[in-house]
């Protein structure tokens, strides 16, 4: 092997290592996260919160909304802070839709 092939071959390796640093490093959004939360809040809709657990509902919308802001804000912590406000809307969605249900078998 001569001297030129080994550059070329220290070139290629460089810029591939830098590639899969670079794609290492952009995080996508929790798309299946917010996803639930939608899903949940929806769920929790049509159980009747929007009556029967309002604030229960309403946290979740918030919790939601403020996982959509972190995305947009684009620092390095917006992933994980966008991750963990969707886990929390989704939970809250859960509780609103299970208080309606229990206010309503309590009719």
């Amino acid at each position: 092997m001569n001297f030129l092939t080994l550059s070329a071959y220290v070139r290629w390796f460089s810029l591939l290592l830098l590639v899969a640093v670079l794609a290492g490093c952009a995080t996508a959004p929790p798309v299946q996260e917010m996803s639930d939360a939608r899903q949940a809040i929806a769920a929790a809709k049509e159980a009747g919160a929007d009556q029967l657990a309002v604030d229960q509902l309403g946290r979740a919308k918030l919790l939601l909304q403020d996982a959509e802001t972190f995305l947009m804000t684009g620092n390095s912590n917006a992933y994980w802070q966008a991750r963990k406000a969707a886990i929390e809307a989704k939970e809250m969605a859960f509780e609103a839709l299970l208080t309606s249900r229990n206010a309503k078998t309590a009719d």
